[in-house]
């Protein structure tokens, strides 16, 4: 499997050429779409400095795929919302909803394509957009019940009568870590067993 070797390294040169290490050929950003549609995985560097430049060439691919007529996947709307969240208190929690998203939707993406197919000679509409909305729904509230485990985004529980709200001390760094690695663990173990119930 691709995903168990090292992945391919693409070098991007001044002329913006694109050169695969592992076919000696240069490339075009089409060949790196098939790559990555074939499940090849690869890292971009810029061969005069080094840096990886991943990113940027998989965004390129994106916009040059969004630039086909009839290939576009991302509505205007979503593409809206997108830029809104740059620079706003939630951004750094796009990547993990969207990354957690996309790979609900890869692993069900076959019960999507029976119901599709099933759909035929049916009114297509309302069963699949249905079963999409519903798996929308619960990653929803898989990701709501993954935040509600770290305490920054959990609201504080309320003082009871039996346990009076204690005087907020000053914690050390390393309790602080370690906080942190037993909440990671926990919510791992919960989203696993989240997962397995699905």
């Amino acid at each position: 499997m691709a995903n168990e070797k090292q992945p391919i390294t693409i070098k991007k040169y001044a002329n913006r050429r694109l050169y695969n290490t592992g076919t000696s050929a240069y490339v075009t950003l089409e060949d790196l779409a098939v790559m990555v549609k074939k499940g090849e995985d690869f890292v971009v560097f810029d061969a005069k400095s080094g840096d990886d430049i991943t990113h940027s060439v998989l965004t390129q691919i994106i916009f040059e795929q969004e630039g086909k007529v009839g290939q576009s996947l991302l509505p205007i709307t979503f593409l809206r919302q997108i830029i809104r969240f740059y620079g706003d208190s939630m951004q750094m929690l796009v990547p993990s909803y969207l990354e957690f998203t996309m790979d609900k939707l890869t692993s069900e993406q076959g019960k999507f394509r029976d119901k599709v197919a099933g759909g035929f000679g049916a009114p297509l509409a309302g069963p699949v957009f249905g079963s999409i909305e519903e798996q929308t729904r619960k990653n929803m509230a898989l990701f709501n019940q993954a935040l509600a485990m770290f305490s920054p985004f959990a609201p504080p529980a309320a003082p009871t009568a039996e346990k009076p709200a204690e005087e907020p001390t000053e914690p050390t760094a390393k309790s602080d870590i370690e906080e942190m690695k037993r909440q990671l663990d926990e919510l791992q173990k919960r989203i696993e067993g989240i997962a397995s119930k699905e």
